[in-house]
């Protein structure tokens, strides 16, 4: 998601959860062939395990892409063939490549002989009229075929003329009955559902009612950070990794922003990703608002978190 999950934004969600995979930004296979690549793909190793998703339809450029993705240490490489904004469509990436599966599959198979890091796929069920399932199927078969390890699938489809991209988000309608029919119809490949998912309950049963592979998870994770507390315990079965509160996460937070700090970023580039942390409690609209004042002040370092660490531990958040 473009302006937020970018290091900071999977650094908190990194205190939430330590076993779910995390995606960067989209980032463009041309930007990291032309522009700084430390500011495209530098992350924190405490980030992993972590996905670099690009956007790009020249073989050439995602085989260079999965080849950086090795070199920085990512743990996959992720091809985005959903995103419908107008501005991506006229670079002739993200959705609007699903009409054209033997390109995608081109580059899939750059990318795979590009470097020995899983290549895997975020898309949607259709775009347009191009909607129905044997198109569907007909897509994977062949991006598939290229070496594609995991498809994670937007059970919407989405319309490139008409819709803006939050629009895609909300009115096409979900059919995550298409997702489950692909993994009935294709045991063998690994299949994600994504759109839709709001609680981990919901997640849950996905997972074991539905029978998909895995399931992902965008904007209520970024709008509900805190929902997601459990998801190691129930969806890993990790024991004894205690109670995750607003105030843990900030505690968790606090070397890394004066790392962050110290070599010359700002604090509100990480505070900013705060304010949808603590929610349905007395005080909370306050709380954001001391927190938004504080870390926007020039010259703003770690102790405006570890102060706001402890105006929730005074209150048990």
């Amino acid at each position: 998601m473009m302006d937020c999950t970018d290091r900071h934004f999977r650094m908190i969600m990194r205190q939430v959860s330590r076993r779910s995979l995390l995606y960067t930004e989209m980032v463009v296979a041309q930007a990291l062939h032309h522009g700084r690549r430390d500011r495209l793909l530098d992350f924190d190793p405490l980030e992993h395990p972590l996905a670099l998703q690009v956007g790009g339809d020249d073989p050439l450029l995602l085989a260079e892409a999965a080849r950086l993705a090795h070199d920085w240490g990512y743990d996959e490489i992720n091809l985005n063939v959903g995103c419908p904004s107008p501005r991506v469509q006229q670079g002739n990436f993200g959705a609007c490549l699903m009409a054209d599966p033997p390109q995608v599959a081109r580059c899939v198979a750059a990318m795979v002989a590009a470097a020995p890091l899983p290549v895997t796929v975020k898309h949607r069920i259709g775009i347009d009229d191009r909607d129905s399932y044997d198109e569907l199927l007909s897509f994977v078969d062949t991006v598939a075929a290229a070496g594609a390890g995991r498809f994670a699938v937007h059970a919407r489809k989405a319309w490139l003329q008409g819709l803006d991209p939050r629009e895609n988000r909300t009115i096409p309608p979900l059919r995550h009955d298409l997702v489950l029919a692909l993994k009935r119809d294709r045991p063998q490949l690994t299949v994600e559902l994504n759109g839709g998912l709001e609680t981990l309950a919901e997640c849950q049963q996905a997972l074991e009612g539905a029978g998909v592979d895995g399931v992902m998870v965008g904007r209520a994770a970024y709008h509900h950070p805190l929902r997601w507390a459990a998801v190691d315990a129930a969806l890993f079965g990790c024991t004894g990794t205690g109670t995750v509160k607003a105030s843990t996460v900030l505690r968790g937070l606090v070397d890394y922003s004066d790392r962050w700090c110290s070599s010359g970023g700002r604090l509100w580039a990480i505070a900013r990703h705060l304010v949808h942390l603590v929610e349905g409690v007395p005080g909370a609209r306050r709380w954001r608002q001391k927190l938004t004042q504080a870390a926007v002040a020039p010259g703003a370092g770690p102790e405006v978190i570890e102060q706001a660490a402890r105006q929730l531990e005074a209150h048990g958040t």
